[in-house]
């Protein structure tokens, strides 16, 4: 059998003494923890070991001896390392010393308990031991084969590193009758900065969690269940960014511990994602506040929106008209020309009359920013469609209009086939009409034939004029959702500590020779930017489109609305 052993680079100078760590039968392999070196006591030494089970839960044991060569000037020192396996009584017991001037150490087994011992070829593993300790191993994203059996093999060698946090918190200074060596052993890490932030955060986050009980216990009250605030609600997508801020505000001053690394992460990158998106809508709103960009906004604001009913009036007046060459039903046609046009009339006698109160809007809009770029976006989409509501409007009119021809077509297409659609069923049956029937439904099916062109060519120019704003507002959602769902945290962490984020673990070989232990190192293969992504994205509140292209085509072709603010919540129809 192939003996695996795992040893921490850091010990590498240690003084001479016994290695302790966890025994991993079901791989015949030995993860090497710390080396307690002399002077100790036997049973101090399982004592301590003891206490260190009981709270990690790992089942940590003294493995074998460590003998430094340099330390060691006594014969009576390597007498008594052999004579350790007699106390601790572990089979197999590990012997690693160093080898003459040889930068690396050799590693044998004695198996003095056992009555047929078996030579093991030993394989000698260096590890990182601080990097092993950070870093959280993720799983493969094809969990299925020979990858996921590596990987549960790895995650016992991370998992045992990581759960032995308790062992690493002494060091070789402390006062106390065990002496370790680890990657800690030079001190533990702190910050004085860091300790008091921890100390202040707790009564800011204690007010913050109030203050936000209590915001919440307002957005649940039932004044906001009533009519028509409940709609602006949830089809403001300003109201949608607060509310699902205010959720990362609870999820960042909750006082519940993380019990997993994902949940610390996401926490991490939520509040990063707070963070950056405060700090742009600060520098946002600096900037509209700057040389008076508020006025010169609200100056320009009206006549852009009269140049825009001028070209929507151009346009209805080509269409009353014969647009490219097109006979059109001129009945039908001023009808619906005039109606057009007489809603771009009110609209913009809408505007002029809102038009002293502008620039107070914007400059109150303005400060919003203060929330975040995300919240900006948000009502900049709101702004356009408010302002965009007559399109809205002439393209329900023409697409319910388009959509009861296209459905009286084909219901009488079906009358003239013998056929008729079974509400109840849900199926087209058979059916036998008289001759009066039959006369009305040609009369009505000749009308509504030669009617659709003008009606359709009226409901293709305003489904062409409402994509246009649907797609403008699609874009600044998706740099919405960029900004909520991104995990700006892990992505810095894997630009600056790449181990932290490790998808597995490469071997590269440092010594073979003939008769000794083959030498690896053990180095972490970090999760690549996509896998990142992919595995800390945050959810978001909006929805992409859950149609296919060939549905939404079908949609336009028959004239059914498209809304632009279905969310994930809620049901297609």
């Amino acid at each position: 059998m192939v003996l695996k052993v795992f040893f921490p680079s850091c010990c590498s100078s240690a003084d001479s003494g016994i290695l302790i760590g966890r025994w991993i039968s079901e791989q015949n392999s030995a993860v090497i923890l710390a080396v307690v070196h002399f002077p100790f006591i036997p049973g101090q030494v399982k004592q301590y070991l003891g206490e260190v089970q009981r709270v990690t839960e790992v089942s940590v044991s003294v493995l074998g001896s460590w003998s430094n060569s340099k330390q060691e000037k006594e014969e009576r020192l390597s007498k008594f390392l052999e004579d350790l396996e007699t106390i601790f009584c572990h089979e197999p017991w590990i012997q690693i010393s160093k080898e003459g001037d040889s930068k690396f150490w050799s590693c044998s087994t004695l198996q003095k308990h056992s009555k047929n011992p078996q030579e093991e070829e030993i394989i000698l593993v260096y590890y990182d031991q601080c990097k092993v300790m950070l870093s959280h191993l993720h799983p493969p994203l094809d969990t299925a084969g020979q990858g996921a059996e590596d990987a549960s093999k790895l995650s016992a060698i991370f998992d045992t590193v990581a759960r032995s946090q308790v062992l690493f918190m002494t060091d070789r200074y402390d006062e106390g009758p065990i002496k370790l060596t680890h990657w800690q052993s030079d001190g533990v890490e702190a910050s004085i900065i860091v300790e008091l932030l921890k100390q202040a955060s707790v009564p800011a986050c204690m007010l913050l969690t109030l203050l936000l009980s209590l915001l919440s216990g307002i957005c649940r009250s039932r004044v906001l269940k009533f009519w028509p605030l409940s709609f602006l609600w949830s089809k403001l997508s300003t109201c949608e960014q607060l509310g699902y801020r205010l959720q990362h505000l609870q999820v960042i001053s909750s006082n519940r511990k993380a019990q997993k690394q994902n949940q610390l992460m996401r926490k991490a990158n939520i509040f990063v994602s707070l963070l950056i998106d405060v700090a742009l809508g600060i520098l946002l709103m600096s900037w509209l506040y700057r040389k008076n960009r508020i006025g010169h906004l609200a100056d320009t604001l009206i006549p852009v929106a009269d140049h825009v009913a001028e070209e929507l009036q151009d346009l209805l007046q080509w269409l009353m008209g014969a647009p490219a060459g097109l006979k059109m039903n001129r009945a039908l046609d001023q009808v619906l020309g005039r109606f057009f046009l007489y809603h771009i009339h009110l609209w913009i006698s809408y505007i002029h009359l809102l038009s002293p109160f502008i620039e107070m809007i914007l400059w109150y809009v303005g400060l919003s920013a203060c929330l975040g770029l995300t919240v900006a976006l948000c009502i900049l989409s709101d702004i356009i469609a408010l302002l965009t509501f007559h399109i809205y409007c002439f393209y329900v009119y023409g697409a319910r209009l388009y959509c009861l021809k296209i459905y009286g077509l084909s219901s009488l297409w079906r009358l003239f086939r013998g056929k008729k659609w079974n509400v109840l069923r849900q199926r087209v049956d058979s059916c036998s009409y008289d001759l009066d029937q039959l006369f009305i439904g040609t009369l009505l099916f000749t009308i509504l034939l030669f009617l659709l062109p003008t009606t359709a060519l009226y409901y293709l120019v305003f489904t062409l004029l409402r994509l246009l704003v649907v797609i403008v507002q699609g874009l600044i959602h998706l740099l919405v959702d960029l900004i909520d769902s991104l995990p700006l945290y892990s992505l810095i962490l894997r630009l600056c500590r790449s181990y932290r984020l490790a998808a597995g673990v490469k071997f590269r070989v440092l010594e073979q020779q003939d008769g000794k232990p083959l030498r690896l190192l053990m180095q972490i293969n970090p999760l690549s930017y996509g896998g990142v992504v992919q595995t800390y994205r945050l959810p978001t509140y909006s929805c992409y489109p859950r149609d296919s292209w060939a549905s939404l085509c079908k949609k336009l072709f028959l004239g059914e609305l498209i809304y632009p603010w279905k969310h994930k919540g809620d049901k297609q129809n």
